[in-house]
């Protein structure tokens, strides 16, 4: 069993972890939402900035909480892949600085592996293959597992991510930043059938729709139209919690219908989610409920490994270190890189 300590800097949060194989003996993660909130969103060189001032702290923390020297660890990961490129680098160089003083292995990581990974920490009897909806504030994916580094894309959002909607339509209404939350949160004192909204099908050049693709710009529209037309016909104040309850429930309802029909078409008898929007409740309900009438077995990752952590990123990188793969010291950040690619990351 590999223990491996690992960064995260991918976007806006800090995080320094250490895992044992599956087990997570420290976890430290320090969130930039106050200093964004003001601006709206993410501002990469105030992101980048604020890793540099938390990083060191946080590896501090996590060698105390985790009660173990140096000598235990057996690597050191970061994610090298995809994110904003300046966060990227500042824990990208911070580990392999670390792996070299300390002589210890380096391996660069994927930000998408590490969320199907967070499965794994939740329920360390996972084994490949089962298919994996990641849904993030920049991704939206549907995943066929099959062994470490092995993935196949098997449905995708064509425009907006699931997490960038609710970012988008929470602006919208006037809810701030994030707006996964507090849309989450007003909800559940909303009415979801009160506004019929599209899910947002892609339609294929022979006829019909494709199964498994999304989109949400079409829904962000409608959400946009409805509420200029309740405006216009002098409703005030605007009925947010039944607007927020509306959008969850369709967004719910969307990416339930495709990866229940990705699962059943590919049999696969296991779905895992990943990604911050694997928060939502309404996206849990929708899901478990569906999954539960066809028999498949779900896993949601705890709340804590929903977002943006360090763990999973170790625990994706000790499977990577349990067989053999390495990353050289040239290995640089990339905004993108498809999960597909994963191991163009080892080797040197």
């Amino acid at each position: 069993m590999a223990t491996i300590l690992a960064l995260e800097t991918s976007c806006d949060e800090t995080a320094v972890a250490i895992v044992r194989d599956r087990e997570i003996l420290s976890s430290v993660v320090s969130s930039q939402i106050d200093i964004h909130q003001r601006y709206g969103g993410i501002v990469p060189e105030v992101a980048s900035r604020q890793h540099v001032l938390t990083l060191g702290s946080e590896l501090e923390a996590a060698l105390d909480q985790a009660g173990i020297a140096w000598e235990a660890i057996d690597g050191v990961a970061a994610t090298s892949a995809p994110g904003l490129v300046g966060a990227l680098m500042v824990g990208l160089t911070a580990g392999k600085t670390l792996a070299m003083v300390h002589q210890k292995p380096f391996l660069g990581m994927h930000h998408l592996e590490g969320h199907i990974y967070a499965n794994y920490l939740a329920q360390p009897d996972l084994h490949p293959p089962y298919l994996c909806l990641l849904v993030s504030g920049g991704h939206t994916s549907l995943i066929g597992v099959q062994d470490c580094g092995q993935y196949q894309t098997l449905g995708q959002t064509r425009d907006d991510a699931a997490g960038e909607a609710f970012d988008k339509v929470a602006r919208l209404l006037g809810l701030g930043y994030p707006g996964g939350p507090v849309i989450d949160r007003l909800a559940k004192a909303g009415d979801a059938n009160a506004f019929p909204l599209p899910e947002g099908n892609i339609s294929l050049p022979e006829g019909g729709f494709h199964p498994y693709d999304s989109s949400f710009s079409g829904l962000k529209t409608a959400m946009l139209r409805l509420v200029e037309k309740l405006q216009a016909e002098g409703v005030d104040p605007l009925p947010v919690a039944d607007l927020a309850a509306s959008f969850q429930a369709t967004v719910a309802r969307s990416l339930t219908k495709r990866a229940i029909a990705c699962a059943l078409d590919h049999g696969y008898t296991t779905l895992a989610i990943g990604g911050g929007v694997a928060a939502n409740s309404a996206l849990r309900q929708y899901l478990q409920g569906v999954a539960k009438i066809h028999n498949l077995r779900v896993i949601f990752p705890p709340l804590s490994l929903c977002t943006d952590n360090a763990a999973m990123i170790a625990c994706a990188a000790a499977d990577h270190f349990n067989r053999g793969h390495r990353s050289g010291y040239g290995l640089g950040a990339q905004s993108r890189l498809d999960l597909t690619r994963v191991m163009e990351l080892y080797g040197e």
